[in-house]
């Protein structure tokens, strides 16, 4: 989440050059009354508005017609040495020389171009060499110059060399441009793809070196005979200018919003797939669009490889795959086999060392993809109370899916180089959409972009096989970034990609700039990757919850809502740290971020048990936007105008003569009443704005005072001097030395009373007389000797009485009489049996049978009674040995 530290600092305010760079030379308001044949000029047609373009820490404004280029740091540094020199003036008097001096240009030049209507776009290319300058319904090539003419010593305008792109294309005759892209795979960054609101789709592949590359396109594509097409032998190209193509319904369906590519390290297809985005909410594809000579990054080539023969591998003998997809496989395998058989050509780069690996366009299956689409996508219900005006789609930012090079060098012995941003985030495409309500309607490719051509007319396979599926989008979250209280008619919000990462963006609007985080992409990819127990329920949790955050950033007061703003542009650079940039027609808006935290990943959220200590310092500054007087202060009267127009005219006699009533004399009052009511009403808007902001301005000092005596006793609060103590003899207050010293000495004090105490308490007990024992005291000292002495079997425990045996003393007994008695038993039952069998026969002792018997049942009792006692003392004693 962005957290703003400064507005727009002094030295893009007035009076600083870093101001003038976004502000047109002055003039006299233009007033219907007073153009030429009674009317004004022409109001400009709503579309996107990119006037700033970034070369590093450089920046090219675009303010009517002109370009204003300049270095933001030196801008920054001047001014810091200006005040740093003005203050040693002021203290020693004399005056040193400076780099900054006038001698030289100060870091800012305008550009001179030839364009003959006001620039709406600016477009640098990816190696920062090429400029695209758009007009409404023209495009210029410039090449920009050396920074060093940014400090020459000639001040003067710059005046670039330029290319006019296509001077029978892009005409003011023909249709406007919609949108003009750098191909992300074109040869250092040389290619560029324009699409016009007629939806006819341009290749240009420049060179400096041959003009003609700029006269005429290498591809073009006519979108609407692309649709209602059937065989890659049809000619698809744009209709001659001038012929008369009569009405057709797609002139109204297929009028062209927005375009747009995804990032060159995207995965899969992304990156040579153009999105097309109509105003009437259809979104196509294209598929793969490749000028004749392209670069591929080193991933790509080999990841296509290896899905298109899986893919053939795993459709080649299913029988419930369609023909058509089973085409389709084979044209892609076509494709790439006419790749793979390609050397490529190795070209430096003339900004690096380093060069890279170019391919030429396989020539079949054709050179012209299919037109994929429309997209079925769920856009969200329109309010009865919304216009259909409100609802047209303005711009289009996809986020293509990223790159597994674990998965694609699965069993290889070499890694596959690939940059941390390619490993990072979702394996599905992220398309964005915006609306002229401000609404953002985010999609997912759940099926994935691929690439289609149109059969060939020799093909055996029919043209109009069965009834093919149309592609479909998920609608995966819908975001307002404008109130309803806040729609204007001429709002177009556009997109600003974030260096910190694809996920994150910017909506700037006519007057609004709105931050939005695709966070819940790294939590999605762990579901989907992981796919265990559990993954749908909270997939559809996700999908329930609150997904996507935004936050506004920056909203433009009501007053200056005459002046639309800019699409943003962010740098991050260590002089100016996290900037973002963004202009009206009258003055430039920059917002400073703190340093960002950036982890890209999934992260878990701790549990709502779990407490951290705040690590951010304390703000004692709440930054505010800088007041900027409006223009009308500035503006010039149009009541010279009118008279001086007046005095060559047919009315000049009227201005010497008397006033009379007459037609003429009428006119002339509304003329001048039109132009006075117009000048007083702004006057007095702007003076009741400069009153409000005079109020704000003293309740602002006022929490300013507030927080400064916050801070203040913040401060006493921690060095002590918020506790000044008055003396007994009501002497007068002592300072926090003396306070804290007479803390320190009263502590001193305690501490040693209390070890006084202590210390008389322990002599106390030492020398008092030893209490005797209570009986209960006794019994438990004598209660622990026993069990120690049958525990631990101690003989130096002295038994009291013979009677008192011990549990092993018995139970050796016990085993010595059973012993006893056991061999006695048997000597009986020996006897026994031998005065049975009549062995003894001179025994003179007789005993009978019952006695005997009796006898013997006596001891067997005996016998168990005593064994019944020695398992009992056993299983004591086993007892209070575990005890």
């Amino acid at each position: 989440m962005p957290h703003i530290s400064e507005y727009t600092p002094v030295w893009l305010s007035q009076p600083n050059p870093g101001y003038d760079l976004f502000t047109p030379a002055a003039k006299a308001p233009n007033y219907p009354s007073l153009s030429q044949n009674g009317h004004g000029k022409k109001a400009a047609k709503p579309g996107p508005l990119r006037t700033i373009a970034k070369r590093g820490t450089e920046v090219f404004i675009g303010v009517g017609k002109e370009i204003r280029w300049a270095d933001l740091v030196y801008l920054k540094e001047a001014y810091e040495d200006g005040q740093k020199r003005s203050k040693e003036t002021s203290r020693t008097g004399g005056r040193e020389t400076s780099q900054y001096e006038d001698d030289h240009a100060q870091g800012y030049r305008t550009i001179k171009t030839p364009v003959a209507d006001d620039i709406r776009q600016l477009i640098i290319s990816p190696n920062e060499s090429l400029l695209a300058i758009l007009t409404s319904h023209t495009v210029h090539i410039a090449v920009l110059p050396d920074p060093s003419h940014l400090t020459a010593a000639d001040k003067g305008p710059l005046r670039l060399k330029t290319f006019q792109l296509g001077p029978t294309s892009h005409v003011t005759t023909q249709s406007g441009i919609a949108s003009a892209l750098w191909h992300p795979l074109g040869v250092n960054g040389s290619c560029l793809v324009t699409v016009t609101e007629e939806a006819v789709v341009r290749v240009w592949e420049l060179s400096k070196a041959d003009r003609r590359s700029f006269d005429k396109s290498t591809l073009a594509i006519d979108l609407k005979k692309l649709a209602d097409g059937t065989s890659t032998e049809q000619d698809f190209g744009a209709s001659v200018s001038g012929r008369n193509t009569g009405f057709s319904p797609d002139s109204f369906d297929m009028e062209v919003a927005a375009a747009c590519f995804s990032n060159r390290v995207s995965g899969g297809w992304s990156p040579m797939t153009l999105w097309i985005a109509m105003k009437q909410g259809d979104i196509y594809a294209l598929c793969p669009l490749l000028p004749s000579k392209w670069s591929p990054p080193p991933a790509l080539i080999p990841s296509l490889s290896v899905s298109i023969v899986a893919k053939n591998a795993t459709i080649e003998d299913d029988i419930e795959v369609s023909e058509h997809a089973k085409q389709l496989v084979q044209q892609q395998l076509l494709w790439m086999s006419e790749l793979d058989n390609q050397e490529p050509l190795l070209v430096e780069s003339p900004f690096s060392d380093s060069s890279t690996e170019v391919y030429t366009r396989p020539s079949k299956p054709g050179h012209v993809p299919k037109l994929q689409g429309p997209f079925e996508l769920d856009l969200p219900v329109t309010d009865e109370e919304e216009d259909e005006s409100d609802v047209l789609l303005t711009d289009i930012y996809t986020i293509g899916p990223k790159l597994d090079g674990e998965e694609l060098m699965l069993g290889e012995e070499e890694d596959l180089e690939v940059e941390d941003e390619q490993d990072n985030g979702l394996s599905l495409a992220v398309i964005c959409l915006l609306s002229r309500n401000g609404r953002l309607t985010v999609c997912l490719d759940l099926d994935g972009i691929e690439a289609q051509w149109l059969p060939s007319s020799k093909s055996r396979t029919p043209r109009f096989a069965k009834h093919v599926e149309p592609p479909s989008l998920l609608t995966f979250d819908v975001l307002d970034t404008v109130k309803k209280d806040e729609y204007s008619e001429d709002n177009w919000p556009v997109f600003s990609e974030d260096f910190n990462s694809r996920y994150m963006f910017y909506v700037t609007d006519a007057f609004r700039i709105t931050y939005v985080s695709l966070f819940w992409v790294f939590r999605l990819e762990e579901e989907l990757k992981g796919a265990n127990h559990g993954s749908e329920f909270r997939i559809e949790n996700l999908a329930r919850g609150d997904k996507s955050f935004r936050q506004r950033v920056y909203t433009q007061k009501l007053s200056d809502q005459s002046s639309p703003f800019t699409a943003s542009a962010l740098i991050r650079d260590p002089d100016l740290g996290h900037f973002l940039l963004t202009a009206t027609p009258t003055a430039p808006v920059a917002l400073k971020f703190d340093d960002p935290q950036v982890e890209i990943g999934f992260r878990r959220s701790r549990s709502q048990t779990y407490s951290s200590e705040p690590e951010e310092p304390l703000v004692f500054h709440v930054p505010r936007p800088v007041y900027q007087p409006p223009q009308t202060f500035k503006a010039a009267s149009a009541l010279q105008p009118l008279k001086e127009k007046l005095e060559h005219s047919k009315y000049k006699r009227l201005l010497k003569e008397e006033v009379r009533l007459s037609p003429a004399t009428l006119s002339i009052m509304n003329d001048a009443h039109a132009v006075l009511s117009d000048e007083t009403h702004r006057l007095g808007s702007a003076a009741a704005e400069l009153f409000r902001r005079c109020q704000q301005l003293q309740d602002e000092l006022r929490s300013q005072i507030q927080k400064a005596n916050e801070v203040a006793k913040m401060v006493d609060k921690v060095t002590g001097d918020d506790c000044d103590v008055l003396p007994e003899d009501d002497g007068p207050s002592q300072g926090a030395n003396k306070v804290i010293e007479l803390r320190i000495r009263k502590a001193q004090e305690t501490q040693a009373s209390i070890t006084a105490r202590l210390e008389k308490v322990r002599k106390s007990m030492s020398k008092g007389p030893p209490r005797e024992l209570s009986n209960k005291e006794k019994d438990w000292a004598k209660q622990v000797d026993d069990y120690a002495s049958k525990l631990l079997g101690s003989e130096s425990l002295h038994v009291n009485s013979a009677t008192d045996r011990q549990p092993w003393q018995r139970f050796e007994e016990v085993q010595t009489l059973t012993d006893e008695l056991v061999g006695r038993a048997k000597d009986l039952l020996e006897a026994e049996e031998t005065a049975g069998s009549g062995v003894e026969e001179g025994a003179n002792i007789q005993v009978p049978s019952e006695i005997r018997k009796a006898k013997l049942s006596q001891i067997m009792a005996l016998l168990e009674r005593e064994t019944a006692l020695v398992e009992g003392a056993k299983s004591r004693l086993e007892r209070l040995r575990l005890d």
